[in-house]
């Protein structure tokens, strides 16, 4: 009970009076239940009963009041029972109007003053300085006819004064009432400001990513189709550079509406079965090619007993995992790349996936870890200002990590590289281990990539819907030589006539058209009377690629979803797979095995342990200890008047003493710089999850202070 009066007390949403006269009722209630035991203790058997009756009215008010949303009213009848029925009671029981009748004459105002407010309020008030004046009239009379000695100017004098402070009381409380009620109803237009603006943002950014991919949907597909021709290796890097320039405008563009959905609350997530071999096919697919233009190594390094199948937001791990990537590449001139998957079972159903990005770029400044993850922060900007894009890419990442319970952390030695270790909880959806998965990338070793056509269907007939002329050049030169025969229409109103009389085997439909859009199209095509293509497949081809475009389309009953700008190997295989079968030639045999292939480094059995335990030479353990438990040891110096030598590694013990004995020389040892833990700590971090360090003691030297200071880089 005590726990759902704390949460509507706070709860927010519940207007701020209705609260009050909560608490003020409850707390008016126990200080009853408190009073019984104190009147039956100086003998008050009436006062006791009287009190106990009115804590129980109050809470059955109370409750009664807060189930049926009947605050108000309740209010107005506790006021009206305190005023007509407590007030005159009390002055009954106690035998006097002067014994604390005054004092509860002014709470009761307070509490008036809190619950009500308006004429009402005010109503109550005087009604309840009558009935105060008539109470204090009639005991006065009381006492006069039994004979005692009174003074009509102290009972005067008592009213009057409880009368100016409760005028004092309720008229302050009212104030503060109406700014409280001021400042809401300016808080409440601000909020809803604050929604239109909102929506307005996201409503033109979802407009200005539709209006921009349908151009660069344009530019895309042409520019694939110059690459499948005979051309110059001159022509072939300009449309590469062409193609690469497009994908970047578009990876700005998802990261600005991504962030815009994020900010006004309207990005969901959408968690369905996935498999993770495909997807990590796919995310060393588009990576491959952007480590090799930098002549950089790829290492994907895979936990075997992963679940080939989990149940989480694919789209949006994947989003995580390539901009991750993609960072990683952008900020790496040399060295290599590397992802790393590591799996724990947490229950026969739930697990916990960790996913580590490492490279060997340039690494971040400590003192700019902090500002990684701030949207349209560029840390470094001297060194990076060179380097394309918005800043908004660890932003992303961030949020789309929180929004799946999931937590990120990085690690980075300045000019030594960086490893981001990213962990989400997932469902398990097929307990099979997806084992050691062979993971490659098949791209030719020249500059020229040669097309090869993935099917033929000469007897099969598709319908593309749109009103952009440019996208129905592309559809169709994307799919010449699948030599499937395509039909165009640049309306809805077309596409209906040009169902009504003829049978397609698949249908390719944009979404936002005049007059009537794809998908009053595609409902209307399937209703059509005497329609030919009513049970035709018809897959959505639009601009819109949020999540929820996606559930929408699914919703309506569309067989199928691509988004511009499309690529022409993503169509075919769409295509192929809603076509009829017995219309579809694969191709797949006829390729012969011409194409050169390479392999992505699967690095195998190579992973991180959970945690390692890393000390100090002078600790003096034997080689065998450390060695064994995996112990790595970081060496002080020796310094002597014939150089430095490392503890350990260029100085043994033996021929240490030795030397000393000698009398050749004093020997010092000096711990190792803070740069020199960093870069310890740095190489332990790639063998290890988490690194525990036994430092020398303070009072020994300065050991502990440099690796407290180095690990504030982690």
């Amino acid at each position: 009970m005590f726990k759902k009066i704390r949460e509507y007390l706070n709860d927010e949403s519940i207007e701020l009076r209705d609260r009050m006269f909560a608490i003020t009722s409850y707390v008016a209630a126990a200080s009853f239940f408190f009073s019984v035991p104190l009147a039956l203790a100086s003998g008050g058997i009436r006062q006791a009963i009287g009190m106990l009756m009115g804590a129980v009215v109050l809470l059955v008010l109370i409750n009664w009041s807060i189930k049926h949303g009947r605050q108000e009213l309740a209010a107005l009848i506790i006021s009206a029972i305190i005023i007509l029925i407590s007030m005159p009671y009390a002055v009954l029981s106690t035998g006097g109007a002067t014994r604390g009748v005054a004092f509860g004459y002014v709470l009761t105002t307070l509490y008036v003053s809190i619950v009500l407010n308006g004429w009402i309020m005010w109503l109550l008030i005087a009604l309840q300085a009558a009935v105060a004046a008539i109470c204090f009239y009639s005991d006065y009379t009381a006492q006069l006819a039994a004979g005692a000695e009174v003074s009509a100017a102290d009972y005067l004098q008592i009213f009057v004064a409880a009368f100016l402070i409760s005028t004092v009381v309720a008229a302050i409380v009212s104030f503060q009432n109406r700014m409280n009620r001021l400042e809401k109803t300016k808080s409440d237009k601000r909020a809803e400001e604050i929604e239109q603006l909102n929506q307005s943002q996201n409503r033109f950014f979802s407009s200005m990513s539709h209006e921009i991919r349908t151009p660069i949907n344009t530019i895309i597909g042409l520019n694939e189709m110059t690459l499948r021709e005979e051309i110059s290796d001159e022509v072939v890097e300009n449309s590469k550079n062409i193609a690469a320039a497009s994908k970047m405008l578009l990876s700005l563009i998802n990261d600005i509406l991504d962030k815009s959905k994020l900010e006004s609350g309207k990005m969901e997530l959408t968690p369905v079965p996935y498999n993770t071999g495909d997807m990590f096919s796919e995310i060393v697919g588009m990576i491959w090619v952007r480590a090799k233009e930098k002549n950089l190594e790829f290492h994907i390094n895979i936990d075997p007993m992963l679940p080939a199948q989990l149940y989480g937001d694919e789209v949006r791990i994947k989003q995580v995992l390539i901009n991750l990537l993609t960072n990683a590449v952008k900020y790496t001139s040399e060295g290599s790349v590397t992802l790393s998957v590591q799996y724990e079972k947490k229950s026969d159903r739930h697990a916990e996936v960790t996913y580590m990005v490492s490279d060997t770029g340039m690494g971040v400044k400590k003192e700019s870890i902090p500002y990684l993850f701030t949207a349209f922060k560029r840390v470094d900007e001297d060194k990076n200002r060179y380097i394309e894009g918005t800043g908004l890419g660890l932003s992303i990442v961030k949020e789309f990590v929180e929004m799946m319970n999931g937590k990120i952390s990085v690690n980075s030695v300045y000019t030594q590289g960086s490893t981001f270790m990213v962990t989400i909880p997932q469902g398990i959806e097929n307990e099979q281990a997806v084992g050691e998965l062979n993971l490659e990338a098949r791209h030719s070793t020249g500059a020229r990539k040669h097309y090869r056509c993935s099917f033929e269907a000469p007897e099969a007939r598709i319908l593309v819907v749109d009103d952009t002329t440019p996208n129905l050049l592309v559809v169709k030169k994307l799919l010449r030589d699948t030599k499937v025969n395509v039909d165009t229409a640049e309306s809805g109103k077309e596409a209906l006539k040009k169902t009504l009389n003829n049978t397609y085997d698949l249908i390719l439909m944009d979404h936002l058209m005049p007059e009537m859009d794809g998908i009053e199209c595609m409902h209307a095509i399937r209703e059509q009377t005497g329609g030919m293509s009513k049970d035709t497949k018809i897959i959505v081809l639009t601009a819109n690629a949020g999540t929820q475009d996606r559930d929408l389309y699914s919703r309506e009953g569309f067989d199928g979803y691509l988004v511009k700008p499309i690529n022409g190997e993503v169509l075919e295989a769409e295509v192929a797979k809603k076509l009829p079968s017995r219309l579809v030639k694969s191709m797949s045999d006829e390729l012969g095995e011409d194409v050169a292939e390479e392999q992505v480094s699967v690095q195998r059995n190579r992973y991180r342990i959970p945690v390692m335990i890393t000390t100090e030479s002078v600790c003096d353990l034997p080689k065998d200890y450390y060695s064994r438990d995996n112990i790595a040891m970081i060496p002080y110096h020796v310094e002597t008047d014939d150089g430095d030598f490392l503890d350990g590694v260029e100085a043994e013990a033996n021929g240490l003493l030795s030397y000393m004995l000698d009398g050749r020389s004093d020997a010092r040892s000096v711990e190792p710089s803070v740069s020199e833990y960093e870069s310890f700590f740095a190489r332990n971090l790639t063998l290890a999850n988490h690194v525990i360090h036994i430092a020398m003691s303070s009072k020994v030297g300065k050991g502990y202070e440099r690796a407290t200071e180095a690990a504030r880089s982690f």
